[in-house]
């Protein structure tokens, strides 16, 4: 039996001292659209003040808390008590799918290793997650678009996002409450000529490809890719925006379904 994407299960860990606890509920809600979490842990210095805000929302969603001490000054023992577990859950079999949710980029070959033993590997993290990580992963999901998307459903402003116990602050940078939150231009030149390449690469003989599997290319080549990015939430209407393609939208037998076909102007 094969096993689809929606049907995988997945080991979720995540790294309290990368990420933000505001979006822990769109962050699971994401997680879901790729599988069913069978593993839920998130690992971090849990007698560090700037980690108390973590605690209510890991009761509300079943997620266990693994202590890591940090032994020395400047040395983050989180990652290594996260990779080592990750193969621990690996070697037992029980999972088709690991989600490691952290910003840091030491997680990095252990998503190669991961992929190379046959898992499905979907990162989570801030945009100022290095390439590295998000290019090991199998799909990379910036955090950001997460909360734009909670922003602009509650009527919020996406632009402001007030400051966590748990963010380390950077002196020269813009205080919290003013940051803005990035989106890319959906004109830009590099996105119309990856998006033209792949339907190159998947053309039939009128040039015409399947939008489902243009998508698809698309994420194996920038596992970070998202229409999201760009302020739409579907990739036909980021297609359309652009204006350099041509859409084709077919009915297909008595069900009225329409597939969409993409191909260049």
């Amino acid at each position: 039996m094969i096993t689809t994407d929606r049907d995988l299960r997945l080991a979720v860990l995540i790294d309290a001292d990368n990420v933000p606890y505001s979006t822990l509920q769109e962050m699971l809600e994401e997680i879901a659209r790729y599988g069913t979490p069978t593993f839920k842990r998130i690992y971090g210095d849990w007698t560090n003040p700037r980690l108390v805000g973590w605690k209510a929302v890991l009761l509300e969603n079943a997620i266990t808390p693994v202590q890591q001490y940090s032994y020395t000054s400047g040395k983050n023992a989180t990652d290594s008590a996260m990779i080592i577990d990750a193969m621990d859950i690996l070697y037992t079999g029980r999972v088709d799918g690991f989600c490691i949710v952290s910003s840091d980029s030491d997680f990095t070959r252990l998503a190669i290793r991961l992929r190379e033993a046959g898992m499905k590997v979907f990162g989570m993290g801030e945009q100022k997650t290095p390439v590295s990580f998000t290019s090991a992963c199998d799909r990379f999901i910036y955090i950001e678009i997460l909360r734009r998307n909670r922003d602009a459903e509650s009527g919020g402003n996406e632009q402001d996002e007030p400051a966590e116990p748990n963010e380390q602050v950077d002196a020269k940078a813009k205080p919290a409450s003013r940051r803005k939150t990035p989106k890319s231009d959906p004109s830009d030149k590099k996105l119309r000529n990856l998006i033209s390449s792949s339907i190159n690469d998947l053309a039939d003989e009128d040039g015409w490809v399947f939008l489902g599997d243009l998508g698809n290319l698309l994420i194996k080549k920038r596992p970070s890719f998202d229409s999201r990015s760009y302020g739409f939430s579907k990739l036909l209407p980021l297609i359309k925006s652009i204006g350099a393609f041509e859409i084709d939208e077919r009915e297909t037998g008595k069900s009225n379904i329409r597939h969409v076909y993409v191909r260049n102007k």
